[in-house]
């Protein structure tokens, strides 16, 4: 990275460019791991302790429900937020973030259960989702665009490929805590071993905390907020300048991100509860097949990004669609062998090729879509309603069409085709026309 950095740029500028990209990297693997924790724990541990009086099947769906509500307050947090990091600056919006993520995460490892407060604790539960999405809602947005007004333009799709790498690198924090707690009796993992990773994310949390509030603002954004102030166009409400002069951008950024929300939360969330609760799999073996999948995702996406900078980042991100696409079928048809090693293999694709290409470029993609006077709005509104729409309902939407299908998978890869066929439609829309917006 350090080479990559020194090319046209001098030692201060070096500096605050590792000093954001670790602040922005931080808090996305908080963000990743406080959601994969959540989602790991609704197939294994949530719907036996918070929804106890509904069937096994009928209680994972409640568990996976209380999943999806997470997302319906991420495109309120992605206004409120976003416009406050496009008004007054992208520091005390990406601390604000952080903060409200990371104290509801850590209220939910303190959560009673069921049968110590009855119907309060699901209500509990579903208000502290309700806030830690809203912290979330504009968390990635936010992270990406603080790197993308940090980094040399050329390398762009490289340094925010960084910031999806992370996401991959919390999914295997989230999964490897609970593989470790899954190791421990029945009784111990029900009775407090759950609560263990919920507690410890308040670790991560400080330490993103501390980074954040040493970061000076973005010198993209002052230069921006300055040229605004000499020609007395000051966007005080960015969301509306968003609107009435990007709706193109928006809209066709916003059908971009579905294949991808697809894609990453069948991988991290609905596999493990398809492993486990359909065919019959091991917590376990579901668990490690899932953890070391994520390290090739891990590994990929910062090359994918690195050749997103040569080759478009429109074509790279048009290729992962196509890729997740073709390989829908074949990657279920593995995990329904059963098999550990070709369960991993399975989901270790699904995450080096399939996610590495579509999550490479998509910080990019996104940042030059929007001119910098309300760019962290318009990339917060793209992802976060389609959040609600695609990322947040994807696993319940999977275990419905499981449960639809008998048991096999083959309305799930439907979806999950579909979602990138609307990705590559969008990809290819936007290509049709420059979007270089720059830093207008």
């Amino acid at each position: 990275m350090s080479q990559a950095i020194a090319a046209g740029t001098t030692p201060v500028e070096q500096t605050n460019i590792r000093r954001a990209v670790a602040a922005a990297t931080i808090g996305t693997v908080i963000e990743w791991f406080d959601y994969a924790l959540y989602g790991a724990a609704a197939g294994l541990i949530i719907n036996k302790l918070f929804f106890p009086q509904f069937s096994e099947s009928a209680g994972v769906l409640a568990a996976v429900a209380t999943f999806a509500v997470g997302f319906f307050s991420r495109p309120l947090g992605g206004i409120v937020i976003s416009h406050i990091g496009d008004r007054f600056g992208r520091k005390p919006a990406l601390i604000f973030t952080i903060a409200l993520m990371g104290a509801s995460t850590v209220a939910m490892g303190l959560l009673p259960t069921y049968a110590q407060i009855g119907i309060w604790a699901p209500v509990l539960l579903v208000v502290l989702r309700l806030l830690q999405g809203f912290g979330a809602g504009a968390e990635y947005a936010g992270a990406v665009t603080l790197v993308a007004e940090y980094v040399p333009p050329e390398r762009k799709a490289y340094y925010t490929a960084y910031l999806q790498a992370a996401t991959v690198v919390g999914i295997m924090l989230a999964t490897l805590s609970f593989l470790l707690v899954s190791l421990l009796s029945e009784e111990t993992l029900f009775g407090w071993a759950w609560r263990v990773p919920f507690l410890a994310s308040g670790l991560l949390f400080f330490v993103a905390l501390y980074i954040r509030k040493h970061l000076d603002e973005t010198p993209e954004y002052v230069a921006a907020m300055e040229k605004a102030a000499e020609k007395r166009h000051e966007a005080q409400v960015p969301l509306r300048e968003l609107i009435s002069k990007s709706p193109r951008e928006l809209l066709f950024g916003f059908l971009s991100v579905t294949g991808h929300n697809a894609n990453a939360y069948i991988l991290s969330a609905f596999s493990l509860s398809y492993m486990t609760n359909t065919l019959g799999m091991t917590r376990t073996d579901a668990l490690t097949a899932v953890m070391i999948a994520t390290l090739t995702g891990i590994i990929t996406t910062p090359f994918i990004g690195a050749l997103a900078d040569r080759v478009g980042h429109a074509k790279v991100y048009l290729f992962g669609a196509v890729f997740v696409f073709c390989y829908a079928f074949p990657m279920f048809a593995l995990l329904d062998t059963k098999n550990l090693l070709l369960c991993t293999i399975a989901l270790s694709i699904g995450y080096g090729i399939g996610f590495g290409g579509l999550a490479s470029a998509q910080g990019a993609f996104l940042a030059n879509l929007f001119p910098t006077r309300y760019r962290f709005s318009g990339i917060a509104m793209t992802r976060e309603l389609n959040s609600v729409a695609i990322a947040g309902p994807t696993p319940f939407i999977a275990a419905a069409l499981v449960t639809a299908g008998g048991g096999k998978p083959t309305y799930v890869v439907a979806y999950l085709m579909l979602c990138c066929a609307v990705t590559a439609i969008a990809v290819l829309a936007v290509r049709s026309r420059s979007y270089e917006r720059g830093s207008e």
